[in-house]
């Protein structure tokens, strides 16, 4: 039974110690997967995936190619046991978003290793240089939540359901907006435990930098959709993908309207492939009674495909 599907891939925070490991443990393919990323970058991601520590896992030069890793997979595993499975859309948040590429097949797996890797490291070095933070805004309306942004001179990161967003800047700025908040509307501000200020203007100079190594790498236009979250659109061309991956560095994450998109044209079938779930649970509050599976391990794939088959 053919199953048409959107694939969505995790975003960085999702990261857990032991990910990944069952998958390399019971699938020599994926097992291949994992001892290729050791083999492309230098070091063994898949001991920090599987062993921890959670302080080294954490690190985004290292979080951002584990979750890429993992979700590709668990995509490996699932098309062995289901080889009907039909990829309607792919979509990612943030770094998944050069995972969803990869596995609509605008680069191959080692191009978007070395390209997340490379991403990381640069945000990393960002983080490094300066002093940056993030807060989550819970049940605020967009216009309100903007204006607090500019009066605290800090950006909005993400927008990843109605009533949650999240800010990015200065700590400064930060700690201001969540003192602020009460007084705009928003029920709730938490200041969220991150290294920097991700999707902020403090990240330029991993934007800059990503930008020209985008310039080198070959990719192509997938006849599989791809959701971009700087645009909250598909794709239409290489020149369009290199310009939003870029983009997306220092810009909002437009979650909400990407999977409204998807909602909208008629796509009813989403799978998440990550260590958690937290997309299906933006899903649940962009809207309710979205059909969404979390695959997470080997074990959820199992069910998924027995299922699948009735």
């Amino acid at each position: 039974m053919a199953k048409k599907v959107v694939l969505l891939f995790a975003g960085q925070g999702a990261q857990k110690v032991g990910m990944g490991k069952d998958l390399a443990e019971a699938n020599p393919k994926a097992k291949a997967l994992f001892d290729r990323a050791d083999e492309v970058l230098g070091f063994k991601l898949s001991e920090v995936m599987f062993e921890g520590p959670m302080e080294e896992l954490t690190r985004t030069s290292r979080c951002q190619p584990a979750l890429y890793v993992q979700g590709l997979a668990l995509l490996e595993v699932l098309r062995e046991k289901m080889p009907d499975l039909e990829v309607a859309a792919c979509a990612g948040l943030s770094l998944g978003e050069f995972t969803a590429h990869a596995a609509a097949g605008t680069f191959d797996f080692e191009t978007g290793l070395k390209l997340v890797h490379q991403r990381g490291t640069f945000m990393e070095e960002a983080c490094e240089a300066t002093e940056g933070g993030m807060a989550a805004m819970i049940g605020g309306e967009e216009s309100a939540v903007r204006e607090l942004a500019a009066e605290c001179h800090v950006d909005v990161a993400n927008l990843n359901a109605p009533g949650q967003i999240v800010l990015s800047g200065g700590v400064e700025g930060i700690k201001a907006a969540v003192a602020g908040a009460k007084d705009k509307g928003i029920r709730k501000a938490v200041e969220l435990p991150v290294a920097g200020a991700y999707h902020s203007r403090l990240m330029k100079p991993a934007q800059d930098k990503l930008a020209k190594v985008l310039e080198t790498v070959e990719l192509k236009l997938s006849e599989i959709p791809v959701i971009s979250n700087f645009e909250a659109d598909a794709v239409t061309s290489e020149i369009v993908i290199k310009n939003t991956l870029e983009r997306q560095v220092t810009g909002s994450v437009r979650w909400s309207e990407s999977m409204q998109l998807l909602l909208n044209g008629g796509y009813d079938t989403f799978l998440e492939l990550g260590p958690d779930g937290t997309l299906a649970g933006l899903m649940g509050r962009i809207q309710k009674g979205v059909d969404i599976t979390t695959l997470k391990d080997a074990a959820s794939v199992d069910a998924y495909v027995a299922a699948a088959n009735g």
